[in-house]
């Protein structure tokens, strides 16, 4: 009873400095690791020792995540560099006109496209730079078009392979056995994005079918050479490979460079005379280059996450607080799902739901203790993660848009917390019916 006492101690102190920014996850997730072992009685050294089993092992635990991470993060580099990104975005902002409604709309579709297969802070600033001065340009509030831009990012994140990787790699689970909820999570947070952009339209009286004279930010020239038309289906590849054809991820995404190298050697000599296979080949390596740059965080926070992960399922760890977890995480399936839908947001400021930080170790533990099944585990974690994604404050992206139009994180949070809390609920409830039916 004291050594569980001293863990939830010490992981409350590590959550408040967190909060307060005196630690970021990198430095207090080992640390949490280190002293949940050492709290829990784990000895030092040997095979069951605290240097082989959290620092050895937990480093490399996630290695496939890792490699799953830095391949997206090539094939997100190799939609920049070839201007695929941006010909989505532009093409979306075209085909909405001066329309507030329908460029948001198209936008919305265009980014959440673009995040099935990029990510990180860099494709953020990248994106939106382009995207919400365009729907500001139309009349729609500054706070609102961050918002939307969340909203999107989130939804392609729904089926971002590389994401995918990682969370399954939590509790052992094969891709295949959550494709289905991935695929539900995609529609109801795209849905909740719509329901998000009708009501706060209707609300702060944006218009409809024309644009406001007023612009409060200067669109930025978006003057380059369009992708080839077969190129921009280049973040859809790896998503029918893994999801239709149960092609494995990294294979897959592999596939998805493949097929950007080629579509834009053979198709965009007509739109740029300048594309040839030296050229490409080059472009290829410098966005390898990027793409290890750009997923370095990604794999950083994959490293301490599978330290914790390796301290908190350690069978003496796990003797010691597995009764204290059975108390806190209902047994019957009802009650642990309303549990995640009414907690959900004890996934923001990197809390012990975010599947991105601690939320990763308990995930693990609590499918090893087989209370329900793991599959709904994983799920009920992940959707949570809708919380985490679009609302914390701590959020590098966040922080970024937030100063981007001169608001602040927390205002931001207000902002989209009550729709993102009916997205997590209305998400554990699509687990709930999932389990009636497949995770039984």
């Amino acid at each position: 009873m004291i050594q569980s006492l001293g863990i939830l101690v010490l992981f409350l102190v590590m959550v408040y400095f967190m909060m307060r920014g005196k630690l970021t996850f990198v430095i207090s997730l080992p640390l949490l690791a280190l002293g949940i072992a050492v709290i829990a009685g784990v000895p030092w050294l040997g095979d069951n020792g605290i240097l082989n089993v959290v620092f050895q092992e937990g480093v490399v635990s996630m290695a496939g995540s890792y490699v799953a991470v830095i391949i997206s993060a090539w094939l997100g580099a190799m939609m920049n560099n070839t201007g695929i990104s941006k010909t989505i975005i532009k093409t979306a902002a075209e085909l909405g006109g001066d329309k507030p409604l329908l460029v948001t709309i198209l936008l919305t579709a265009a980014v959440s496209l673009c995040y099935t297969t990029i990510a990180g802070l860099g494709s953020v600033i990248m994106i939106a730079s382009i995207t919400v001065p365009i729907m500001i340009s139309v009349g729609v509030p500054s706070i609102i078009a961050i918002s939307v831009f969340l909203f999107a990012y989130a939804t392609g994140l729904s089926l971002n392979m590389a994401n995918w990787k990682y969370f399954t790699d939590i509790v052992g689970l094969q891709f295949g056995e959550v494709k289905s909820f991935a695929v539900i999570l995609f529609g109801i947070t795209g849905l909740m994005t719509l329901v998000f952009i009708f009501t706060e339209f209707k609300r702060n009286g944006v218009k409809f079918a024309w644009a406001a004279e007023a612009k409060q930010l200067e669109v930025p020239d978006l003057d380059f050479q369009k992708a080839p038309v077969l190129s921009l289906f280049t973040p859809v590849i790896p998503i029918l490979l893994v999801i239709g054809l149960s092609v494995p991820i990294i294979p897959a995404l592999f596939a998805g460079i493949a097929w950007c190298f080629f579509t834009v050697l053979l198709l965009g000599r007509k739109k740029n005379r300048g594309v040839n296979l030296s050229k490409m080949l080059g472009l290829a390596t410098k966005s390898a280059i990027d793409g290890v740059n750009d997923g370095a965080l990604g794999v950083l926070s994959m490293i301490v996450i599978g330290m914790l992960s390796k301290a908190l399922t350690h069978e003496i760890v796990q003797s010691v607080i597995s009764d204290s977890l059975r108390k806190v995480f209902p047994s019957q399936m009802l009650f642990f799902l309303i549990f995640f839908a009414v907690l959900s947001p004890l996934a923001l400021y990197r809390g012990p739901l975010n599947v991105w930080g601690i939320g990763a170790g308990i995930a693990a533990l609590v499918a090893a203790m087989n209370i329900v099944p793991v599959p709904v585990v994983l799920c009920c974690f992940i959707a949570c993660e809708r919380m985490q994604v679009i609302g914390d404050p701590t959020n590098s992206h966040n922080v970024w848009l937030a100063n981007y139009v001169g608001t602040d994180t927390l205002t931001l949070l207000k902002k989209v917390f009550f729709y993102v809390w009916i997205t997590c609920g209305l998400a554990v409830t699509a687990v709930g019916i999932l389990s009636t039916f497949m995770w039984k």
